[in-house]
């Protein structure tokens, strides 16, 4: 493998917070970008509620760049973000053209400005002069169909984006149905950005099956594929010294569960965070289904550390067919 390849961790609301990726990043060393959830509605700093606040409190973990993410369609607020993160040290900021959920891409945020690339560059007129740290994108490949992308690259290509990171659906289809992969083939030599590929990576199979299919591709962003299996970036690298898989799953959730106790104040409201982390992680197991019911059926702290102590107890990890 290229020693050039950089592996992303994509950002996840309410999942891939400054908790989870210290004690990911404690467990587990190739992942050399993460991105926050995304800030939005930003007036000034002292407004920031202290909860959000905390995702910008580390520049980096371990040898890892931390890259804050907003969610705007407001250049002047894009712009106050990009100052306040410049003021903490941050040299990079995201903006998020990806997110498909309705509640979002209906007010023309996220994939759903997409559609409108004459909207896009007049922020982008707006926002890169004063642009004080790189400034990033990323989007899919349209909010409604693929081809809505061949009125963006020229759009892209006019500004000095630092990188461009395309998730190969389109928003309506959130994260089901066929990526488009044929379609970004097709169109990929038209990029002139730092491109970042991103959508679907789940085995270190799927990655050199895609990188063989772009071989000039050296950044990858991942996101339910390592939240499903915390190992895939060592697999993908062919590092890390994991004998013993589960018992290292196993302290990196128990660490995860007294982090997020230690940093929400032993809120309850934490177990809602963890289950819908395990809704990405069951799959690790041999038994996915069961694993998910015992978790989802804990409601105080002590159900849930039983129900993890038996489900660690009584599954193996889930072997990939031959």
């Amino acid at each position: 493998m290229k020693p050039a390849i950089q592996l992303y961790l994509a950002p996840f609301q309410g999942i891939t917070t400054h908790t989870f990726r210290r004690v990911y990043a404690r467990y587990f060393q190739n992942v050399t970008k993460y991105y926050t959830p995304f800030f939005a509605k930003i007036d000034h700093v002292s407004r920031i509620s202290t909860r959000k606040a905390n995702e910008l409190q580390h520049l980096t973990i371990s040898t890892a760049e931390i890259v804050p993410q907003i969610l705007s369609k407001d250049a002047a607020e894009i712009l106050r973000f990009a100052h306040i993160c410049a003021s903490l040290g941050f040299k990079e900021l995201n903006w998020n053209l990806g997110c498909p959920y309705p509640q979002v891409a209906d007010k023309k945020r996220g994939s759903g400005m997409l559609p409108y690339p004459d909207m896009i560059s007049d922020i982008l007129d707006h926002v890169m002069p004063s642009m004080p740290i790189r400034f990033s994108i990323k989007c899919r490949l349209g909010y409604a169909k693929p081809d809505e992308f061949n009125a963006l690259i020229p759009v892209f290509n006019a500004y000095p984006i630092h990188e461009l990171a395309v998730h190969t659906r389109v928003g309506k289809q959130l994260y089901s149905g066929e990526t488009h992969k044929e379609f970004l083939l097709g169109v990929l030599p038209l990029i002139k950005v730092p491109f970042v590929y991103n959508g679907d990576i789940f085995s270190a199979d799927d990655f050199y099956r895609l990188s063989s299919m772009m071989p000039n591709v050296e950044r990858w962003m991942i996101g339910r594929g390592i939240l499903g299996n915390p190992f895939l970036p060592d697999e993908i690298y062919k590092t890390g010294n994991h004998a013993n898989r589960k018992e290292t799953l196993q302290r990196f959730m128990d660490d995860l569960y007294y982090g997020y106790r230690s940093d929400m104040s032993d809120r309850l409201t934490l177990l809602n965070v963890l289950k819908e982390y395990w809704d990405y992680l069951f799959t690790w197991f041999d038994n996915p289904d069961k694993v998910k019911r015992i978790i989802k059926k804990a409601k105080s702290f002590d159900e849930y550390e039983d129900a993890v102590k038996r489900i660690f107890q009584e599954f193996d990890e889930s072997k990939l067919p031959e």
